[in-house]
């Protein structure tokens, strides 16, 4: 029992993450959540120290051994947070450091800021690890595609647990400042050792952290400190050239602002961002055209959805060209594609807006979308349609419509059962996967050594084919001329 607080100090001693002159007070702070009396430490000089992660587990295991936690998904989260905590500086100290290290350079804030959201367990490093990635070759490039395992399913236990808590509206979501340093419970997750940067984007107060499930390198958001729900305005382009000013080695984009066609959290106005260049970031250009008073380049991308990308030194003409562009597409229809703008008063049209600064230019992809409904289509008529649901059946979001497939965990198995039933051996394959499984059969060459590249190759194809679904203009000649007309419209 000793053994594992000792380890746990000082490692957290070597690993910087502890002043020894706070080693005291952070000891009976530890002590004090594993309800202990008494303590002794032991002398660790001769022995190896265990990683920092393992001794965190050891701590956690101690907890449930002495019976201040259960040995429960939800319990064992909060607890880690709670410990791992006392090794966070409070959130003041955290921003003095990031605008301290922001005066020499924007990187070396943000270098300082993941660093420590990575040493202190917020950002679920390990959890990350287990996700499956591969790439696809396709039409378009080389897409990403990764099934997400990151986020551990909730046992029946804890779902059990979840039903008796207390209905609570604080936080009032997982994206609001009052998360920082919420110690969780069975239905809102641990945010004990979570931190937010305060900063102002476009004279308003905003938030700036990192997510704790990263699906891409130093994957952050940025966040309204007043919740509002998400819109898409002249506004929101002009917040997302003044991130790029002031962050311009990351990348910032915004969900539309829509069901069907937007992000998950459309209750609380927020952006994501990171540093990772997407495939969308790399499409080539299928056109350019001119613009009278832009000075700069407006470009049609070869992409499976449809992408008007401007650039231009000057943010402000970008915003202006972005705001009249977004006000066409909001009222614009073309039955002959299934465009409508409105159904009665309700609104279909949105955009998804991605941007970022390359060699000193600033880039605005407009992503056109639309989240009509018919009976044929009840899902969306641009959004991945029956075929595609074996594979994927969610929401096309930002980071999907950039190229990167974020899968649901339940492929991780029922590809393994498609391996089987390709090669002839006793399987429990669901029948949904059987159509596109003998696609392969009937056209590869299975071998044991060649499956699971065969297996990839596909996946990635149908994954393809639901991002082509979203497409407003599809990339056949009858898509491109409609997309050409749109772009008439604007002139």
């Amino acid at each position: 029992m000793y053994h594992s607080i000792t380890n746990f100090i000082e490692k957290a001693k070597l690993e910087k993450l502890l002043d020894p002159v706070d080693e005291i007070y952070v000891t009976n702070q530890l002590l004090h959540l594993l309800k202990l009396d008494d303590y002794k430490p032991v002398d660790t000089s001769q022995n190896q120290l265990p990683l920092l992660e393992d001794s965190v587990d050891e701590i956690i295991q101690l907890a449930i051994e002495l019976g201040v936690i259960e040995d429960i998904l939800p319990e064992k989260e909060a607890f880690e947070a709670a410990v791992m905590n006392l090794l966070t500086p409070l959130p003041s100290v955290v921003n003095a450091n990031f605008w301290n290290h922001y005066k020499e350079n924007p990187e070396k804030a943000t270098d300082y800021f993941f660093e420590l959201s990575q040493k202190n367990h917020y950002i679920q490093t390990r959890a990350i690890a287990k996700n499956i990635q591969f790439p696809y070759s396709g039409k378009y490039g080389t897409l990403e595609i990764t099934i997400n395992l990151s986020k551990p399913e909730k046992d029946p236990k804890a779902i059990a647990q979840a039903k008796l808590v207390k209905q609570s509206s604080y936080p009032a979501s997982q994206l609001t400042m009052t998360n920082e340093g919420y110690y969780g419970r069975f239905n809102h997750p641990a945010r004990s050792n979570h931190r937010i940067i305060r900063l102002e984007i476009n004279h308003e107060d905003w938030g700036f952290q990192y997510s704790p499930y990263s699906y891409f390198n130093e994957h952050s958001i940025f966040l309204t400190q007043v919740p509002r729900p998400m819109q898409i305005t002249e506004r929101s382009f002009e917040n997302l050239m003044d991130i790029l000013r002031q962050f311009p080695h990351y990348f910032v984009g915004s969900n539309a602002d829509l069901p069907i066609v937007g992000g998950s959290i459309l209750v609380h106005d927020h952006y994501q961002s990171g540093r990772h260049v997407f495939p969308m970031d790399v499409a080539p250009i299928l056109e350019n055209y001119t613009f009278k008073g832009f000075d700069g380049t407006v470009s049609r991308l070869h992409w499976p959805l449809s992408v008007i990308r401007l650039a231009s030194k000057d943010t402000k003409q970008i915003v202006q060209l972005a705001t009249h562009i977004l006000d066409k597409w909001r009222n614009y229809s073309d039955e002959s594609a299934d465009i409508l703008a409105f159904t009665d008063e309700i609104p279909h049209n949105t955009i998804t807006p991605i941007a970022r600064v390359r060699n000193g230019v600033y880039e605005l992809d407009l992503v056109l979308r639309n989240n009509r409904t018919t009976e044929e289509y009840p899902d969306g008529i641009f959004h991945p349609h029956v075929d595609v649901h074996p594979i994927k059946k969610e929401n096309i979001g930002l980071i999907e419509v950039m190229g990167l497939a974020i899968l649901p965990p339940r492929l991780k198995n029922e590809l393994k059962e498609v391996e089987k039933y390709l090669l002839g051996q006793a399987h429990q394959m669901p029948e949904m996967h059987k159509e596109w499984a003998n696609e392969i059969k009937e056209n590869e060459n299975i071998t044991p050594d060649n499956v699971e590249a065969l297996i990839h190759q596909k996946v990635g194809e149908i994954f393809e084919r639901g991002l082509e679904d979203a497409g407003v203009f599809k990339q056949t000649t009858e898509g491109q001329e409609a997309f050409g007309r749109f772009i008439d419209s604007l002139q």
